[in-house]
């Protein structure tokens, strides 16, 4: 059965960029987070003791304000980062769309790059394969297919990004800020494939400081400030 089950999980990384610091100790950033000394060096804890739990069917919104640490608690979900303490349980095969040039090739046709994409989500080349056209067929991309990734407009570079993330159908989906490709068709049809993923036993966690999006996309809402829990609904 997919599940997330996070445990009092932390992150801290080492600042390399000399900062300076009027007082010792710990001060809070403007944006979230929080920068300390640690003997000599200076670190930035940009998670604090996050914990929650997600089953089949459970899409969550993560919203707060810029720094407080939704992009960094998706990268850890997805295994980029690894923290520095609790701990994380998750069943299921996860896929992300953080930036949707992440996994492709500006050289590569779109076709390619399907490819790409799917194998380094785990898939194989015979389940790429079976649900190519597919995803072409979704992407609405027709004969630019065959041309270079780096030929695409931004909205077409998403739309091929979102259908082969989509089409192949992870049972967890980590989204940092809703795709906007297309038209208002396109974008429907966005949510539809976005509800069915869900409907399939799955879970969707996407980050976003749209409030009308998350209450119209997600049934529950966690709220980060500073890298840490302020609210979970």
């Amino acid at each position: 059965m997919t599940s997330i089950t996070l445990n009092n999980v932390s992150l801290v990384y080492r600042l390399f960029e000399k900062l300076t610091l009027s007082a010792p100790g710990r001060r809070r950033s403007a944006l979230g987070g929080n920068i300390a000394k640690s003997g000599t060096k200076q670190v930035v804890q940009a998670l604090d003791g996050v914990s929650f739990e997600l089953k089949a069917g459970d899409r969550l919104g993560l919203v707060g304000p810029n720094g407080a640490g939704k992009t960094t608690l998706l990268k850890v979900l997805y295994g980029i980062y690894q923290p520095s303490g609790g701990t994380i349980s998750i069943t299921g095969k996860v896929d992300a769309l953080f930036n949707i040039h992440i996994g492709f090739r500006p050289e590569a046709t779109g076709r390619r790059n399907i490819v790409l994409r799917g194998l380094i989500s785990g898939w194989t080349a015979a389940e790429i394969e079976e649900k190519m056209e597919e995803i072409i067929d979704f992407s609405e991309l027709g004969d630019f297919i065959d041309l270079p990734f780096k030929a695409y407009s931004q909205g077409m570079a998403a739309r091929l990004a979102f259908a082969a993330a989509t089409t192949l159908e992870p049972e967890i989906l980590l989204m940092d800020e809703w795709i906007g490709a297309g038209d208002a068709s396109f974008q429907e049809k966005a949510k539809r494939r976005m509800d069915e993923l869900a409907e399939k036993a799955g879970i969707i966690v996407l980050a976003s400081h749209d409030d009308a999006l998350i209450r119209r996309v997600c049934t529950k809402k966690l709220t980060l400030r500073a890298g840490r829990v302020e609210s979970l609904a």
